[in-house]
């Protein structure tokens, strides 16, 4: 039987079109995946896919979107983080829109969270097995620099994994010269969801996470992760350019879902309408492409 991967891009707000592709998959049973990647956000969205909860993703985003104590200014200023970590990794994940425990335990789908090692400037693919414990990783996976705290996990620190991957579909097929994750089993296929339009090219600009890191000099003490910072841009848009080239072979690996427009949410929207209508833009995309993710996944 194939072996088939799921990769979820990160993106802050933008996951509400991860939340909606996902919600249609699950909504027609299409569970049959060994694996799941999520990188930031993509692992937060993740993590609801592998307790099948239909919708979860979606309310915590809409109904937190405008609470300080959600993503904010205050929150960075208060806790030094600027997703708030206590509210959304404990009071959110256990009491205001739990987790269903025993469904994530007891589902066999593996779920790595992806991170960045600070010290190295490498990704590291953290894997997801039990929860409460592990949302630590799931926190290390989307905290942003430099408006985030390092995340220490065995004497490792972390932050965002979207600086060094931030689409894993290489790790997650075992292509070559792609890490190798112990206990992993290279995919045969993979399903992308990205929360980029195809055209969309990034760049090093004075609005990016990783351009105000660069000037705040937190992280001068760390060389190479200051260098994969200067260069997450480049690597991304040949990451995509891969990504791309490989959909286009005939009888290809993988099949991408991405916006087919323009994303205008941003990392930390507030405006709800916006929200869900990139939510209704997920699914309209996995509804009308449902025999072709059928077919893919076989």
């Amino acid at each position: 039987m194939a072996e088939n991967a799921l990769v979820l891009e990160g993106g802050g707000f933008r996951g509400m079109f991860t939340a909606g592709v996902l919600d249609v998959l699950m909504e027609n049973g299409l569970y049959n995946f060994s694996s799941v990647w999520g990188v930031s956000a993509g692992a937060i969205t993740a993590s609801s896919f592998k307790s099948r909860q239909i919708g979860r993703s979606m309310r915590i985003m809409l109904a937190f979107r405008d609470d300080r104590r959600f993503m904010s200014l205050w929150s960075f200023a208060t806790t030094g983080d600027i997703a708030g970590s206590e509210f959304l990794y404990d009071e959110v994940q256990n009491r205001l829109d739990p987790i269903d425990l025993p469904a994530f335990t007891e589902n066999p789908l593996r779920m790595y969270a992806v991170a960045t090692d600070v010290v190295f400037g490498t990704p590291a693919y953290l894997p997801c097995v039990n929860m409460p414990e592990d949302v630590v990783k799931v926190k290390a996976s989307a905290s942003l620099p430099p408006v985030s705290r390092m995340v220490e996990i065995n004497g490792h620190r972390y932050l965002d994994g979207g600086t060094t991957d931030s689409i894993p579909y290489e790790v997650a097929l075992g292509m070559e010269g792609a890490a190798q994750v112990p206990g992993h089993t290279p995919a045969d296929k993979a399903l992308i969801v990205m929360t980029q339009h195809r055209a969309y090219h990034k760049t090093l600009s004075p609005l990016t996470y990783e351009y105000l890191a660069l000037r705040s000099h937190r992280y001068d003490d760390f060389p190479y992760y200051v260098e994969a910072l200067k260069k997450r841009a480049d690597r991304y848009n040949a990451m995509r350019a891969r990504l791309f080239a490989l959909e286009a072979e005939e009888h290809s690996p993988v099949l991408v879902i991405a916006p087919e427009k323009p994303v205008e949410v941003g990392v930390s929207e507030k405006d709800g309408g916006k929200l869900l209508d990139l939510y209704l833009q997920g699914r309209a995309q996995a509804t009308q492409r449902l025999d072709e993710v059928r077919a893919f996944l076989g």
